[in-house]
């Protein structure tokens, strides 16, 4: 079983795959943020490091995939390789922060390795609006986060929503995080809990 957590910057994906691999006694895979070298950079100028930042998350989440799929046991991603190309990317160059050229080198290393690619079992997007995402990244202080506009998170939230409404590729579950704060509120994981299972209920055998 391999269950992919998807969601906007702040919407408590790695929170959220972390309780539930505890939960199920399953294998987290967790996004790899804070090793990026070039974050800081990219948040301070955006068209200038894009390119660099999105291959960089594309080679590694490709690598998890790879593990992914030689790995017998069931296991919970946080985030899929699909949102580095449709959403991030994607949202990069439909802004401008991304050169065209570099778009289209960018999609070619990611349609090579989509053939190899699985989709997960089961996709779990945690849905949260402006507020919610703000609130979240203040709480979590990260320096490189504080020049994260709003417009580009709006922006991220639409390309969200627009790829979420035509996914097929899989089972899919949509959880409204808004008014849930699952990590002080017992009773909010395991509303969540309770939705998972019945989602997986769902996947064939």
């Amino acid at each position: 079983m391999h269950i992919a957590i998807a969601g906007n910057i702040g919407a408590g994906k790695t929170t959220l795959t972390k309780k539930l691999a505890s939960h199920y006694g399953w294998e987290a895979f967790i996004e790899t943020v804070e090793t990026n070298p070039y974050l800081k950079d990219f948040y301070e100028d955006m068209p200038r490091w894009s390119f660099h930042l999105q291959v960089f998350f594309l080679s590694s989440r490709f690598k998890q995939v790879v593990q992914i799929y030689n790995n017998p046991r069931n296991l919970i991603q946080d985030r899929s390789i699909y949102e580095d190309a449709y959403i991030f990317a994607n949202n990069l160059y439909v802004s401008g922060l991304m050169a065209p050229r570099e778009y289209k080198n960018y999609l070619q290393l990611f349609e090579s390795m989509i053939q190899l690619v699985q989709p997960p079992h089961l996709l779990v997007y945690l849905r949260a609006d402006l507020p919610k995402l703000l609130q979240q990244i203040g709480k979590r202080g990260r320096d490189y986060e504080a020049n994260i506009s709003v417009e580009y998170l709006q922006s991220l939230n639409q390309h969200y929503e627009n790829w979420i409404s035509g996914y097929t590729a899989g089972e899919l579950l949509i959880i409204d995080v808004n008014n849930l704060d699952f990590v002080n509120n017992p009773g909010d994981m395991s509303f969540i809990i309770s939705q998972v299972d019945q989602a997986i209920r769902t996947i064939p055998a």
